[in-house]
């Protein structure tokens, strides 16, 4: 934004320079990059402070490592990539043959206890059994009871389904993999079908005027020249730098550690953003500008310049 300013600044010179044939000597020239400094200086400052500008901006979604609940084979994957399904679609299934004998198993032993239990009731009046036998009877069909429902809730988890209503992107699980119940190995990342997150990344010295309800403007590199209008909803209250963790390491100042941004939550209003959403991917990249009620004759100089920041996108190095 600042290198806009000089080159804007030093075009304007030029062409006074041109126009008004004012000849180049050792006054004119240094006065004329004196006068830059100055001026240049004060609008960065004023906007800075005022109407702060991010260049790191990004819009961010919420995703969910699909994770089974036992491990087994997996047998089918009829979820289609980027496809919209609604919560409680199956996303896949694990082979159920050993979850299906473990119930079937529990269940013949239940049976059994049961039995043995109306038996102990018909002989514990008589004191054909003591107390005790009576009451282990007791305990070993409420033991198989608790084991049946954890093997048929198991058994129901060999179905995977979407938590919410959503889409799996990038699906690379196939029948034959393996699934495993431990956090660490997700076999699919489900993205859920809500609002996204626009956070514009500023800098600390504009927190003093920064609030709550305040004008903003963003543009994506993905959809160059286009403004869209918006307000400040929320201002994160803390930086992932002062972020404390139990561990073995004391905290200590470290010099070479960076200051960190403030993450700035921007809602997007513009009306005409619905017609252009549908092509930004998740993740979009973007600047981001805030108009503060100070200084606000000077909003229009920034609103200029992230304009001018916006055709700028037009231009991308080829790699």
């Amino acid at each position: 934004m600042d290198i806009l300013l000089i080159l804007t600044y030093t075009a304007i010179c030029v062409a006074i320079f041109k126009i008004f044939k004012i000849p180049l000597t050792k006054w004119t020239v240094p006065t004329a990059i004196l006068g830059g400094i100055v001026l240049i200086g004060a609008l960065l400052v004023i906007m800075n402070y005022n109407h702060p500008y991010s260049a790191i901006s990004r819009q961010y979604f919420v995703t969910t490592p699909i994770v089974s609940s036992v491990t087994g084979r997996v047998i089918n994957v009829p979820v289609i990539d980027n496809t919209t399904v609604k919560a409680g679609d199956i996303l896949y299934q694990i082979d159920p043959v050993p979850f299906k004998n473990r119930v079937a198993s529990l269940n013949a032993q239940l049976s059994l206890a049961e039995a043995d239990l109306d038996r102990a009731n018909q002989l514990l009046p008589k004191g054909a059994i003591t107390v005790r036998e009576h009451d282990l009877a007791v305990a070993r069909v409420d033991q198989l009871k608790a084991d049946q429902a954890n093997a048929v809730y198991d058994l129901q988890q060999t179905t995977v389904r979407a938590p919410t209503d959503g889409y799996v992107t990038q699906v690379a699980l196939r029948p034959g993999m393996i699934s495993v119940s431990l956090p660490i190995r997700p076999v699919m990342i489900f993205i859920h079908k809500e609002t996204t997150y626009y956070i514009g990344w500023f800098r600390q010295n504009s927190l003093l005027r920064l609030k709550v309800g305040d004008a903003a403007e963003a543009t994506f590199d993905g959809i160059p020249g286009v403004i869209f209008s918006g307000k400040v909803k929320f201002v994160f209250p803390d930086l992932v730098e002062g972020q404390v963790v139990p561990s073995g390491t004391l905290i200590s100042a470290n010099p070479s550690q960076q200051p960190g941004r403030v993450p700035v939550v921007i809602e997007i209003t513009d009306p005409n953003f619905n017609e252009f959403k549908d092509l930004l991917p998740g993740g979009a990249y973007g600047q981001t500008a805030i108009y503060t009620d100070h200084f606000h004759h000077f909003a229009i100089i920034r609103k200029i310049l992230l304009r001018m920041s916006a055709w700028m996108s037009y231009i991308f190095p080829i790699h």
